[in-house]
């Protein structure tokens, strides 16, 4: 089965600068930015030692804020912590392309906020919802466009893992964990196939094992009488490799696809990704060039890179970003309403 998934290069490549020096920025964004053939200018940290040290190990600069700021032509990445989006997009030169990682801002107050700074300043921005640009996902999207599955009538996304949040020291102490920093790739990829939900129904909460605000999510969004869509989440399955998941199953009305995303089940070293695809003559597994990580991170980069010089339309823009914030917010807004009570007999 020839399905598409590679994308294709920007025809004049700009040089990138990132604002960030953690984990996600050595294990995906320096990484994929080598492979894509982009020239990375330097980095830009708040802790400058730090920055250094990641800087050299890839043969680049630290940069002081002024200097990221001012490399002409870049298109800037922003692998930040939420809350600080808004700050560095605001001193952004005018009409330069950018790179937001998810999510967009800490609630969705402050997504709206950012969506008028890159409004204000107009930044082609875009989201960095890598997992809509990874093989697996584009030739899941491209098996459907084509009507391979049918009507695709019912999503099922399955995480059961042991998540190393100790990775991501910034994530203590913030109150929305596991939606806003993890299930809302998923959430993202489910509008990407299906657009929006008109509802959610959904219940995150901690584990007693640590002090992270949420690991465990169950949800179902509302695409109306026909189409089923849930997620159930939980990254505190500490017992061993057996038995962990993390997978889509999408089952249309001639033929279904099975997805596994193998990051999650050993990150950030992860295992291969899986897509299987029946278009009603059987199972056929699909040759992948590539994975999440870090074959999308360059497409995601490629994407924007050549809607910047007017090659393509941009895909997950900030604007499309915050239809899936919207979501996020719904799902928080319904884990804290009470649930329907159950009569007691009279």
């Amino acid at each position: 089965m020839d399905l598409k998934q590679d994308w294709p290069k920007p025809s004049v490549p700009r040089p990138i600068v990132v604002f960030g020096a953690g984990s996600i920025v050595r294990d995906a964004h320096l990484p994929a930015w080598r492979a894509g053939g982009y020239e990375v200018v330097g980095l830009h940290g708040p802790d400058h030692a730090k920055a250094e040290v990641l800087a050299d190990t890839f043969g680049t600069r630290a940069l002081s804020l002024q200097e990221a700021l001012t490399v002409e032509g870049a298109v800037f990445d922003l692998a930040t912590p939420p809350a600080a989006h808004a700050g560095i997009l605001a001193q952004l030169p005018e009409r330069a392309p950018a790179l937001v990682q998810k999510p967009l801002g800490p609630d969705l107050d402050s997504a709206t906020e950012i969506v008028q700074i890159c409004r204000d300043r107009k930044l082609m921005a875009a989201m960095n919802f890598q997992l809509r640009f990874a093989p697996m996902s584009v030739a899941l999207k491209d098996a459907i466009d084509r009507g391979l599955l049918g009507d695709v009538v019912d999503i099922e996304m399955h995480g059961v893992m042991a998540t190393p949040w100790g990775f991501w020291e910034f994530l203590n102490g913030l109150p929305r964990i596991e939606i806003t920093m993890h299930s809302i790739h998923y959430l993202d990829l489910i509008r990407h196939l299906w657009g929006d939900p008109v509802g959610v129904h959904a219940k995150t909460l901690g584990h007693p094992s640590h002090k992270v605000a949420q690991t465990r999510t169950a949800a179902m969004l509302d695409y109306g009488a026909d189409r089923r869509c849930v997620l159930s989440v939980n990254h505190d399955w500490d017992f061993g490799s057996e038995h962990q998941a993390c997978e889509f199953r999408i089952a249309g009305t001639k033929g279904a696809a099975y997805m596994t995303m193998g990051v999650n089940l050993d990150y950030p070293h992860g295992e291969a990704d899986v897509l299987e695809i029946n278009a009603g003559d059987g199972w056929e597994k699909i040759p992948l060039r590539g994975s999440w990580f870090v074959e999308s991170f360059t497409a995601r980069m490629h994407n924007l890179q050549r809607a910047a010089a007017g090659e393509e339309a941009l895909i997950a823009s900030v604007e499309d970003g915050w239809r899936t914030m919207a979501l996020v917010e719904a799902a928080y807004a319904s884990s804290a309403a009470p649930m329907t009570p159950i009569s007691t007999m009279p």
